[in-house]
């Protein structure tokens, strides 16, 4: 049994999946509440899943970027269970968790995050051998530098604000090839976090220790120099 936890930014998600199936998911915006509500709500989901921790064999979490608060939580927890029970864990990006829930379409997709004061974290995906694979490193940047850069008919999805609906919304009527997935594909959920780490498990490693996921964050004035 699989657990996945992704803490990168305000939302939280948390799933349970077997190797066939998701046993369990929970996805909520926690208003920056991580420290009270993470580790209780592992628990709670363990626990309906007629489970204890003693049944895990193997974790996932969401590696960012995100916020330096949300990723060292949930990445702090993650490795400490694992840690604890020798436990193998699996460090997934976190616009590859919401790339992973687009359908396939024809154009290039583009995954973000808030990272707060107008700006966001950007990554471009283009579809290859039956999923999206990334192109480059994520940007921060904003929105109407992001608007600009476009080249091609593309989807967006993830944490868009008021502020991005407007700039799409603006684009659009300019006729700029830009669309906007459907709000339920759009939330970042544990359970693609948990189908990829499920993936990546059964293909040739080397375990997967749990020392070696380290987080990347965005980098806000919540950051200790």
């Amino acid at each position: 049994m699989l657990l996945a936890i992704d803490s990168a930014t305000q939302f939280l998600s948390l799933a349970l999946h077997d190797g066939a199936a998701v046993r369990a998911e929970q996805t909520w915006f926690s208003q920056n509440m991580h420290t009270v509500q993470l580790a209780p709500a592992v628990r709670d989901m363990v626990q309906r899943a007629d489970l204890s921790i003693s049944d895990l064999t193997a974790l996932a979490v969401s590696t960012g970027p995100g916020t330096y608060t949300g990723l060292r939580i949930g990445v702090a927890l993650a490795k400490g269970i694992a840690a604890a029970r020798s436990l193998p864990l699996i460090g997934i990006p976190t616009l590859d968790i919401l790339a992973s829930a687009q359908p396939h379409f024809q154009g290039g997709l583009i995954a973000i995050v808030q990272a707060g004061r107008g700006r966001i974290i950007a990554g471009t995906y283009q579809w290859r051998k039956g999923h999206w694979k990334g192109r480059g490193d994520p940007q921060l940047i904003d929105w109407e530098t992001l608007i600009a850069s476009i080249d091609g008919t593309a989807i967006l999805t993830g944490e868009i604000d008021e502020m991005g609906r407007g700039a799409i919304a603006e684009a659009m009527a300019r006729d700029i090839p830009i669309s906007l997935a459907p709000a339920v594909l759009r939330l970042r959920r544990a359970g693609y976090l948990a189908e990829e780490a499920w993936t990546r498990l059964r293909e040739p490693n080397e375990g997967f220790p749990a020392a070696n996921v380290t987080p990347t964050y965005v980098r806000t004035k919540d950051i200790p120099s």
